[in-house]
């Protein structure tokens, strides 16, 4: 051992295989292979012990001795590594994130602990009944607060996402009908709808009927009894629409509707405007499905997985999916016997962790709260389409709720398309909001900033998107090649999708 205030040089034992980088910030990380180097290890095991446990448990036939170009690294350098490569994402808890129709919700760290406590994070799958009963207790709590915010008289906790919650309403409609011995093939969809909403009725069975929306961008009743007939099964809505305009002729489609047997769905993928100030149900809603990852603060996305409740009218709530919960005297159980249901649609019930992570949020907002939310949420919204006017004008004159669909001319008069808008945010540490949707605004830019982002924030955007505009009109080639300042430059999306580059290469520019 050195004595004190000596230091002992250490030789390297063999030559380090890593680069060291001019300009390592300006550089992506590089592959956890090539910072691998022979012989590092994270920790050191009692190979022999391990191998003849894995061999007990597994069979040896499964275990092997070695793995080929497995890399191998010490514990700071993977823990680095892929540090490193997180903070090159930009994410909601990063950044500001105006995902138009996404509505990318603040994920409450709170919810996180809760869902960490052992009696949840640990309960397996198939833990019987009466070992789950708080898991189960906490599930029957959730579907009653949905149904109470959606004036719904039953939820179903199964579909795996909001889009299997579609699936699973136009499922029930079917059954629904053919239990009445109806034969019903369409299904009317406005011209503004999401994406998923025809997907749906083609998974179903349905033919998709195409109602126009008007020059404010909404569903007018007039129009919804023109293409009404007998075969209509069902009307798929969004409200507010896709435009962040609340439907004016909502309560007079649904009588429209009803009056020939047809059942309203709504979409509930922008219930972020109307948590706690308006409900599907009044609106005269048969079903209607919820996005726990946009209105209620689950993880969304890569951080899911996601959940989709369904709820119905009392006339359909035989058709749910099994299993239902149900309450006995001994406690809540999984119930089976439900002849009318359109059955199973997933393994288990629930994605259990988003529930809890949802059932945490409403019960700290409580009903006050969620209004609350949805109130400054609306807000935001309008203060930052109103603010941006001059630049990116509104793609209606109508006020908007939580989200506004904003439009431009700078295509026309300097070749800057919306995209090349997307792209130069991101120079700026913003994700850029949604783009070209809806498909029946030019070059749309669909912005959803919240209710949590602070006034500051949204000043701050606001100052960019004017940064940016007035670039596109004085420098366009600036804007056009962005992002300029990111380690990854401009890419082609359609190529890269089918020929993914896994191996960097230094940027020609």
């Amino acid at each position: 051992m050195a004595s004190a205030g000596r230091i002992r040089r250490i030789e390297p034992i063999q030559e380090s295989k890593q680069v060291t980088t001019i300009e390592p910030a300006a550089s992506p990380e590089p592959l956890i292979f090539e910072r691998s180097s022979r012989g590092r290890r994270g920790a050191e095991l009692a190979r022999a012990t391990t191998h003849s446990r894995a061999s007990q448990i597994l069979g040896a036939d499964l275990c092997r001795d070695d793995l080929a170009g497995f890399p191998e690294l010490s514990e700071p350098e993977v823990l680095r590594h892929y540090l490193r490569l997180s903070q090159l994402n930009f994410a909601q808890a990063l950044q500001f994130y105006p995902l138009g129709s996404c509505t990318m919700k603040y994920n409450p760290v709170i919810n996180e602990e809760v869902a960490e406590l052992g009696g949840f994070a640990r309960l397996h799958p198939l833990t019987p009944a009466h070992l789950a009963a708080g898991a189960l207790e906490l599930m029957a709590r959730l579907e009653a607060a949905l149904a109470e915010i959606t004036a719904m008289d039953a939820v179903s906790l199964h579909p795996a996402a909001g889009a299997q919650g579609e699936l699973a309403g136009l499922l029930m409609v079917r059954a629904y009908h053919r239990k009445r011995g109806e034969t019903r093939t369409k299904v009317i969809i406005p011209d503004t709808a999401h994406g998923t909403n025809p997907a749906s009725c083609t998974l179903a069975g349905f033919e998709v009927v195409v109602a126009k929306s008007n020059r404010r961008g909404c569903v007018t009743a007039s129009e919804v009894r023109r293409v009404l007939d007998d075969g209509v099964a069902a009307m798929m809505v969004t409200n507010p629409n896709t435009l962040g305009v609340f439907e004016p002729d909502i309560r007079e489609i649904a009588s429209a509707l009803h009056e020939r047997g047809v059942q309203l769905y709504l979409d509930g993928a922008n219930m972020n405007a109307l948590l706690g100030v308006a409900k599907p149900g009044d609106m005269g809603a048969d079903i209607v499905h919820l996005n726990l990852h946009k209105s209620f603060s689950t993880p969304h996305g890569g951080g899911g997985p996601g959940a989709g409740p369904v709820g119905v009218k009392a006339h359909l709530e035989p058709f749910l999916p099994v299993p239902r919960l149900k309450q006995t005297a001994a406690g809540v159980v999984l119930d089976y016997d439900c002849p009318d249901s359109i059955g199973r649609l997933r393994s288990f019930h629930g994605n259990f962790g988003m529930l809890v992570r949802a059932y945490a949020y409403i019960i700290a907002l409580g009903g006050d709260g969620l209004a609350l939310a949805s109130r400054l949420a609306i807000l935001n919204a309008n203060y930052v389409r109103k603010r941006l006017d001059e630049s990116f004008p509104s793609a209606t004159d109508e006020p908007t709720m939580h989200e506004c669909v904003l439009t431009h001319e700078l295509d026309s008069k300097t070749g800057v398309s919306t995209l090349d808008i997307a792209k130069r945010l991101l120079d700026f540490g913003i994700h850029p909001p949604t783009i070209y949707f809806p498909l029946v605004v030019p070059g749309a830019l669909m912005i959803e900033p919240t209710e949590t982002e602070s006034r500051e924030t949204l000043d701050q955007f606001i100052a960019v998107m004017q940064k940016i505009h007035a670039e596109a009109l004085s420098e366009p080639d600036k804007v056009k090649s962005a992002p300029n300042d990111l380690a990854l430059k401009r890419v082609d999306e359609a190529e890269a999708a089918r020929r993914p580059v896994l191996r960097w290469q230094p940027h020609s520019s």
